[in-house]
């Protein structure tokens, strides 16, 4: 009886503590609030090798991220939209926040290449897609 329960609570264990795991190809949601240049450049960066690991990736930027999809900031932000358009070319896909966007004077023309105005008909699969792993920065 007490190597049944030993063996019922082991297997309880390892069922719960495999779902905290990503599969090998389990979609990654990246919300990017910042306009930080390293803290821009971690989350793209990281998005981009999980992305090369197969995971598909959608990087939503919000906030003063929206900033970095302006052509208009190329200067400050060449690296991490070089790295966007690299997703999008690869499959990966690039949100930019509406609100966000008219806040901070960023026109859809001034978008990067390959980067979307999205809407919740847009986000909403993306984000809720079937399991799903989420990162903030």
């Amino acid at each position: 009886m007490r190597k049944t329960i030993q063996f019922l609570t082991l297997l309880a264990l390892l069922l719960l503590s495999s779902t905290a795991f990503a599969g090998a190809k389990d979609p990654l949601f990246i919300n990017l609030t910042s306009d930080d240049s390293h803290r821009a450049l971690m989350a793209i960066s990281f998005g981009q090798g999980q992305m090369e690991r197969g995971h598909p990736l959608t990087v939503y930027l919000n906030d003063k991220a929206v900033l970095v999809a302006s052509k208009k900031n190329a200067a400050q932000f060449a690296e991490q939209q070089r790295m966007l358009s690299g997703i999008v070319a690869k499959g990966g896909t690039v949100l930019v926040c509406p609100m966000c966007s008219k806040k901070f004077g960023v026109a859809e023309a001034d978008f990067i290449t390959g980067a979307k105005l999205t809407s919740p008909d847009i986000t909403g699969p993306a984000l809720f897609k079937d399991n799903t792993k989420t990162l903030s920065w």
